[in-house]
């Protein structure tokens, strides 16, 4: 009789013959062991099928447990100087942190503060960390560049990265929040605002997602037509758990995965929280984005537990640990972050005598030692290491963080935190102590910035990194390389001159006309890109089909009902048409992405939207 509480056998409770299914249990781990998982894999897929062509009831759960995806086992080795990158991401969290808190200590004679964000940043700096460290390739001789859309909110830790590196002045930090006189720097990206820094606007949220897969497509698109090679180029999009519920963040991953985006990777940061409070308090975000994404035909990497869990885990033989994390819900994840090791004793461990007894030789500080996932920088490593290498799915990774990581009682996995810019003194103390940064405490009254000599080894090794990637980012091109005569008035002559009857034609048929002729010029024509909504009949425009074709990576594998026409519906690998569908949002997207590759790509593109 076992001695396990009934809630915690799951399954096994309902188990007929638990010898059986051992025998099942030891026959696939046999397989694991001499024949691979992917082995293993095909088999359980084969017996899934035979028991669906059996009539066998099979629900579906696009979940896996709540555990990492990569085993420890498996995990690629972080090759970085991991001390001094630690220490490095103590000083980016401290310059982070005076830039917003010095602003919101100005008192502006018209009253009110200049705002800002410390909690965000704080939860993602590692994630910042192992992608400029070991990554982010900067647009060089033999690399197009890797395109970053930074989660909007954590705009203070790339600035306060650009101090480190020289790129951004202590003048600018002093300016946060104020670019009248053009000597700040601006609250959010936008390259409107700062041109040479930022590549992508992300703020409003849920915009960022939704144009990074198109952006994402348009490289696909570039490379198969020849016009640039863009083969070892990766999108990378920041996004928080929250944003996710706007509407665009989620509404175009089904083409990211219909069109095997392999070169789109998605980091959401699931802090658990938003401004008000948690993002899924009764249940749990990762598991929903889970699901959402794995449906939809992604790869799902989650990363949701440090190095300090492994033992533990690793001892789990009952599985009730694992049961545990699966049943805590977000809620109550989030009060475990906003308290100390002892409330974790109670009320994780707590829930079960036999994991009360598997921390009972560590001491409350132990376990307030066993950090998120997105807070190790080897376990992040990893995580981006397998994204990178994935081929044929876009990736997202589903990273669990604290918000407000490092901020003490005043901020720390509190609802407070996304609005906490105002430190007092002790506060400061508390951060200064946490990050062992080296201000003496008769300088904290002024929280000055601080950046370590050229010739220290942490410098060297910050500018080492970016060499060995290319060079800076973000960064962004103004201009492109390359240039086009615009074609005379002349090429349009049978557009503008009236025709033989002197007849008047509607603006629709002129603008269909000059597109057709600017598509026959030899040099501009093929950088034309026409961007349809389902509207090409409506307009008179479905002789483009079979002139220049309809972008699809799978070609045409069907034969189209027209065929036998002139101008019968043409899909094509070359393609030169993008066909949205009805799709207003996407169709404007492709357009942003097209009418900026001349930044993104160094290709000046000149898109339509009909």
């Amino acid at each position: 009789m076992s001695a396990m509480p009934e809630p915690f056998l799951g399954a096994a409770a309902n188990d007929a013959d638990s010898q059986e299914t051992r025998e099942w249990l030891d026959a696939l781990s046999g397989v694991i062991a001499a024949q691979g998982p992917h082995r293993a894999h095909f088999l359980i897929e084969q017996l899934l099928e035979h028991a669906r062509q059996a009539g066998i009831d099979m629900p579906f759960s696009a979940n896996t447990a709540y555990v990492n995806t990569i085993p420890t086992d498996q995990e690629e080795r972080c090759p970085g100087n991991l001390e001094i990158e630690e220490r490095l991401r103590a000083y980016m969290r401290w310059n982070a942190m005076a830039m917003v808190v010095k602003a919101n200590r100005l008192n502006p004679a018209d009253g009110g503060d200049l705002g800002g964000h410390i909690s965000s940043f704080a939860s993602l700096a590692t994630m910042f960390g192992a992608g400029f460290n070991h990554f982010w390739h900067a647009e060089n001789e033999g690399h197009g560049g890797d395109l970053l859309y930074i989660q909007g909110h954590s705009s203070p830790g790339i600035y306060a990265r650009a101090f480190m590196e020289g790129r951004i002045s202590e003048e600018q930090l002093l300016n946060f929040r104020q670019e009248v006189e053009g000597r700040g720097i601006s609250s959010y990206p936008h390259p409107k605002l700062m041109p040479e820094f930022w590549q992508f606007p992300t703020v409003s949220m849920g915009l960022g997602p939704l144009m990074s897969i198109y952006q994402a497509r348009f490289l696909k698109y570039l490379h198969a037509r020849g016009i640039a090679n863009t083969e070892n180029r990766k999108v990378w999009v920041f996004c928080g758990d929250g944003e996710m519920d706007e509407p665009e963040s989620l509404g175009a991953i089904g083409l990211a995965a219909r069109e095997k985006l392999d070169n789109l990777i998605f980091v959401i940061n699931c802090n658990l929280q938003r401004l008000d409070g948690p993002v899924r308090g009764n249940g749990k975000i990762i598991q929903e984005l889970e699901s959402e994404f794995r449906g939809s035909g992604w790869n799902v990497i989650k990363l949701l537990w440090g190095n300090y869990w492994d033992p533990l885990l690793a001892r789990d033989k009952d599985e009730i640990l694992r049961k545990v994390m699966m049943d805590t819900v977000d809620g109550d994840y989030q009060a475990m972050k906003a308290n100390d090791g002892a409330f974790v004793r109670k009320n994780f461990f707590g829930r079960h005598p036999k994991l009360l007894e598997m921390v009972a030789k560590m001491s409350d500080e132990d376990i307030w030692r066993l950090q998120r996932g997105g807070h190790d920088p080897q376990k992040v490593y990893a995580a981006y290491h397998r994204a990178v290498h994935h081929k044929g799915q876009p990736t997202v990774l589903l990273i669990k963080t604290v918000k407000g990581f490092g901020m003490g009682k005043i901020g720390e996995g509190k609802n407070t935190a996304h609005q906490t810019k105002k430190l007092v003194d002790e506060d400061v103390k508390t951060f200064r102590d946490r990050f062992n940064i080296p201000i003496p405490d008769d300088r904290l009254q002024d929280i000055p910035f601080y950046k370590p000599a050229d010739d220290t080894p942490e410098m060297r090794y910050l500018q080492a990194r970016r060499e060995a990637l290319g060079g800076f980012l973000p960064k962004r091109r103004t201009r492109a390389d390359e240039q086009f005569v615009v074609p005379s008035l002349e090429t349009f002559k049978a557009v503008l001159e009236p025709t033989v009857q002197g007849r008047e034609i509607s603006t629709t048929q002129a603008y269909v006309r000059f597109l057709t002729q600017l598509l026959r010029e030899k040099e501009l024509g093929p950088r034309v890109v026409p961007i349809l909504v389902d509207e090409a009949r409506t307009f008179g425009m479905e002789g483009l089909f079979r002139q220049i074709g309809i972008y699809n990576p799978d070609g045409q594998k069907y034969t189209p009902v027209d065929k036998d026409q002139v101008m019968y519906y043409k899909e094509d690998k070359a393609g030169q048409i993008l066909q949205e569908g009805i799709n207003e949002a996407g169709g404007m997207s492709s357009w942003i992405a097209a009418a900026t590759s001349y930044s993104t790509n160094n290709r000046i593109m000149v898109p339509f939207y009909v």
